[in-house]
């Protein structure tokens, strides 16, 4: 589930292993840095406004020259998080937080689950997953379409004492249905067709609710908030 946004001044790339030369902005204002394990931009400033850390610099896998891809070939979004920040925390040298989530619909058994973002192929997009789910459960009413966005956040510091092997998970779910057809063109993903559980059938889609309203209900804004506490004690 990816976007794009133009990089800003304090993403600027860079590269090689260990804290990056740039890492220390002037007068203090961010002296700490977090690699991010995305490449969406999107994700990137989602993640960045729900930790809220001004001492930090959010980087990348691009900023920090990491090109190398961890395979998401795990049985959960918890396996698939955690292999990715030890995956990345080992290239870049850096502290990295790592994100899995994705979207379990009952009537499908809990799929897609770990294949969201490829469901309706490898190199779907946003409007081809939401279609083909859309078929799946074509006819079913309301009630049967109930459905839940669970995201997994995994944070490892290479540096510590366990290095790589030492992660730290926290967990986030927005429970909600299926709509009957796309609605409203914010977020990303699969927002446009998640109604959230407090709406009544038919009512508001996440692709209705402005970046404030969803950073304050979503399966990543619970996790982030819960990750959040661990990474101020840790300075950031």
């Amino acid at each position: 589930m990816a976007g794009s946004e133009a990089p800003s001044g304090d993403d600027a790339a860079v590269g090689g292993r260990g804290e990056p030369s740039s890492a220390r902005a002037p007068d203090g204002a961010a002296d700490r840095v977090l690699v991010v394990a995305t490449r969406s931009r999107h994700k990137l400033a989602e993640l960045r406004d729900l930790l809220q850390l001004p001492r930090t610099r959010l980087l990348s896998l691009d900023d920090v020259g990491v090109t190398d891809e961890a395979p998401e070939d795990g049985a959960t979004f918890e396996d698939n998080s955690t292999f990715k920040a030890r995956f990345y925390a080992e290239r870049s040298g850096l502290p990295t937080l790592a994100d899995d989530s994705g979207l379990e619909v009952d009537a499908l058994g809990g799929r897609p689950g770990v294949h969201t973002r490829r469901y309706a192929g490898p190199d779907a997009g946003d409007e081809d997953n939401n279609a083909r789910l859309l078929g799946a459960l074509d006819g079913l009413p309301p009630e049967r379409r109930t459905a839940r966005y669970r995201c997994v956040l995994a944070f490892v510091d290479p540096s510590e004492r366990d290095g790589a092997e030492h992660v730290i998970v926290r967990r986030g779910t927005f429970e909600g249905r299926i709509a009957q057809a796309p609605r409203g063109t914010q977020g990303f993903g699969y927002d446009p067709i998640f109604e959230p559980a407090w709406e009544a059938p038919g009512g508001r889609t996440v692709g209705q609710y402005s970046a404030e309203e969803k950073n304050r209900v979503s399966h990543r804004a619970v996790a982030a908030r819960e990750m959040r506490r661990v990474l101020v004690e840790r300075g950031y």
